[in-house]
C-alpha cells in the first residue's frame, strides 16, 4: 500500500495542551521548521504554527503524528485557491 495513502486515511486532529504542547495526527509531511513557525502538509491542507521556542518533539511519519514544544502564539491553516504550485504557498507564507 502506498505510504500517502495509508497516511490520507488518518483523521485530522488537534490537541494543543496550556499552548505548550502541540500533538497533530494526519500529518502527511513537514515542509519547513524553524524556532518561530512550522509549515505542515496535513490531510486538511498546509497548516502554519507559530510562536516562540519551538521545537519538535516527536515525529512518526508511519502514522502522522506530530508533537511541537514551545510557546505556541497561533495555529492556521493556508487556503490557497489556485492550488497550481507549493511555491505560492511559500511565497504566501514569508511575504
Amino acid at each position: 500500500m502506498d505510504k500517502d495513502n495509508n497516511i490520507s486515511s488518518y483523521n485530522h486532529s488537534i490537541n494543543l495542551l496550556e499552548r505548550k504542547t502541540l500533538v497533530i495526527t494526519g500529518v502527511k509531511k513537514i515542509d519547513n521548521f524553524d524556532n518561530n513557525h512550522f509549515l505542515l502538509d496535513t490531510t486538511m491542507g498546509y497548516m502554519v504554527v507559530k510562536g516562540e521556542g519551538l521545537s519538535l518533539i516527536k515525529l512518526d511519519t508511519l502514522s502522522g503524528n506530530v508533537t511541537i514544544k514551545g510557546n505556541i502564539s497561533s495555529i492556521e491553516y493556508i487556503v490557497d485557491n489556485k492550488k497550481s504550485k507549493e511555491d505560492s504557498v511559500f511565497s504566501r507564507l514569508f511575504k
